[in-house]
């Protein structure tokens, strides 16, 4: 809103340093000051209301240290995210830009359902909280959705290379830059690829096997992986939110890598020196991922341990649906294996351990288990480890699968 209220202040009266609002920079740096401040100021004021409220988590006896010490810790604090991320947004992105609109559906969309499921924990008292196959429902339904706007919207496109940026030396020495020639903006369903050089994965291309008529069903394959990334991350974010500021912390390390990818895929010049895909108006989501990164580290400073609240289901879906968008979006959900490692293994803890335990019991008829507890965060808790420590070590590897995605720019 204020992009729009600006832009017509420098239009129209020339308002000294209006024009500072064009810059996708300064309005990123914008969200994230005030997601911060909105997180810290009104956080603690909504702790305060789930508290008198009694809107405490019930915490199971696993047989982990200080469970009982979480009992009555107030819940649903991922509103405080909620709310970090929308305001912020809404304020200072472009609203008619289809990418930031999509990320606002995902957020409204799967935050919704995550409060349902906290709802009926708190309020109905009912433990089980909202039946699996309704998350699953919600999940596929916001899949279709992506998947409808990034096949169908006339907006969605990209731009191939046909020449490279070079710089030109002219007879008295100065130099000039040529900028580097791209296609005009065209619809195709190509994504990227880790590690090789001609990296580009064009879904169409794999319906066009049965015929140059079949390229037009292309959505019958491609939206179906984007309901599967979604609930897998989504599923994986909320498995992460097991102790104390893990999913909170590891989110927000994803969120900066993902803002990064953001602004270069939407620069002609860096998609050019980086010889990656230029994807014309994602330069936008900078200022969406900003203000994600700010609600995550200001409800970190109410989430680091003790926790003073709980981000709960309304949190943790919202954040898995938004990276998982996210990075569908700038044609990255191939890295997600890399760049969302913790939330892969604590996944792959929890299938592997069920699996295992059915696959034995069958056979044995007594259940065995590969770990002492899943997700795998709780297997570290029951070997003695601090919930600090642990969380720590994860927020190291983290940053370390961040790095190693960035390389990816260059390694292939």
């Amino acid at each position: 809103m204020l992009y729009y209220l600006f832009q017509y202040l420098d239009a129209t009266y020339d308002l000294p340093g209006a024009g500072v609002f064009q810059f996708i920079t300064f309005r990123a740096a914008m969200a994230l000051i005030s997601s911060l401040v909105i997180c810290l100021l009104f956080g603690k004021k909504l702790i305060d209301l789930l508290q008198r409220k009694q809107v405490g988590e019930t915490v199971r006896d696993l047989g982990l240290g200080g469970q009982k010490e979480k009992a009555g810790t107030p819940t649903m604090g991922g509103l405080i995210i909620l709310m970090g991320i929308l305001i912020p947004t809404l304020l200072f992105a472009k609203l008619d830009n289809i990418y930031i609109v999509l990320l606002l559906i995902t957020t409204v969309w799967m935050g919704t359902v995550g409060f349902t499921d906290d709802y009926i924990k708190v309020f109905r008292k009912n433990k089980k909280g909202l039946p699996g196959k309704f998350k699953v429902i919600g999940q596929v339904g916001l899949g279709l959705i992506v998947g409808g706007i990034l096949y169908f919207n006339d907006n969605v496109t990209i731009k191939e290379r046909q020449a490279p940026g070079i710089a030109l030396e002219q007879a008295d020495g100065t130099r000039i830059q040529k900028l580097p020639v791209y296609s005009a903006e065209e619809k195709s369903l190509k994504t990227t690829i880790p590690f090789f050089k001609n990296n580009e994965l064009d879904y169409e291309a794999l319906v066009g096997l049965f015929g140059e008529k079949a390229k037009k069903y292309a959505w019958i394959i491609f939206i179906p992986i984007v309901i599967f990334i979604i609930t897998a991350v989504s599923n994986g974010a909320n498995l992460t939110d097991g102790i104390d500021g893990l999913a909170t912390g590891t989110s927000a390390i994803i969120g900066v890598t993902l803002g990064v990818f953001a602004y270069v895929s939407g620069s002609i010049i860096f998609a050019d020196y980086l010889n990656i895909m230029y994807i014309p108006l994602t330069g936008e989501m900078v200022v969406f991922i900003a203000a994600f990164v700010g609600a995550c580290i200001g409800f970190l400073w109410y989430n680091t341990h003790p926790a003073q609240v709980f981000m709960g289901d309304t949190g943790s879906l919202a954040i898995g649906g938004i990276i998982a968008v996210f990075a569908i979006a700038i044609r990255k959900e191939l890295l997600i294996p890399i760049l969302c490692g913790i939330f892969l293994v604590e996944n792959l803890s929890v299938v592997l351990q069920v699996s295992y335990f059915k696959y034995t019991k069958k056979k044995f008829g007594e259940g065995r288990r590969i770990f002492l507890m899943s997700p795998l965060h709780h297997h570290y808790q029951k070997k003695g480890y601090h919930e600090s420590k642990i969380v720590t070590r994860f927020w190291i590897v983290g940053i370390f699968l961040a790095v190693l995605t960035f390389v990816t720019l260059k390694l292939r």
